[in-house]
């Protein structure tokens, strides 16, 4: 559901800087793309994109967190990525397919660009930042994903929480979120009873606090000590691209 009216965007780049591919376009490349643009508000648990659908609109993050679900046969999900504020869901448009291959679910209330499917392929056929930039950031969603099926085949459900609660850290900067065991549990791919022993473990070590739905972090370091490898190797990607 979306909550807010069309608005347009500024030329200012002050305003424009919340997505970090929007962000990192020049002047002169930012108003081409700025017409076609739109500013969403958007509740957590609505689905933008469904698989092999059609993909309407691709979407840039600015406050929100959305996530990538794989779907099973008996309907149950697992979350095989996350999107915020420094990329874009829709990646397929970019490869020249126009239908989702993953279920696209609003994981944390907030803002988002959208644009028309149909209007980004005009935009990158000729090259350019944001072509350059997609790219990129398609690069780093692969890494993210395929190491995200090695955590789950390989890590404890405990440091597969505190992966998932670093990447939700970074990308709603905030220490608290809203977040109920059975969401968790769609998250993670496994039981509610198993979500509560693995946070249980992490509220014990002292480096979150958990009630009635809401999750605090409390100690960041400890988390970061917590999780396994994956975390790190995932960051550690995303900001060498961030500076290149």
């Amino acid at each position: 559901m979306y909550l807010s009216s069309r608005q347009a965007m500024s030329n200012n780049p002050n305003r424009r800087g919340e997505n970090r591919i929007i962000a990192g376009l020049p002047p002169e490349e930012y108003e081409g793309v700025a017409p076609h643009l739109e500013n969403v508000s958007l509740r957590r648990g609505t689905i933008l994109q469904m698989p092999e659908q059609k993909i309407a609109y691709v979407y840039f993050p600015t406050t929100c967190m959305l996530s990538l679900l794989a779907t099973l046969e008996g309907g149950e999900t697992v979350e095989t990525g996350v999107v915020g504020s420094e990329g874009m869901v829709g990646i397929s448009i970019v490869l020249g397919v126009d239908a989702s291959t993953s279920e696209v679910l609003v994981q944390a209330d907030g803002d988002a660009h959208r644009m028309k499917a149909r209007a980004l392929g005009p935009l990158i056929k000729n090259g350019g930042v944001l072509h350059d930039s997609l790219l990129r950031y398609i690069h780093t969603i692969f890494v993210q994903i395929s190491q995200t099926a090695a955590c789950n085949r390989a890590h404890s459900l405990s440091e597969r929480l505190a992966r998932w609660l670093l990447l939700t850290h970074d990308r709603l900067g905030r220490d608290e979120f809203e977040l109920t065991h059975e969401f968790l549990a769609r998250m993670l791919g496994t039981r509610r009873a198993g979500v509560s022993v693995a946070a249980s473990t992490l509220r014990d070590a002292g480096v979150i606090g958990y009630t009635r739905g809401r999750v605090t972090v409390l100690d960041r370091k400890g988390l970061e000590r917590a999780c396994c490898e994956c975390y790190r190797i995932v960051k550690a990607e995303y900001d060498r691209l961030a500076t290149s």
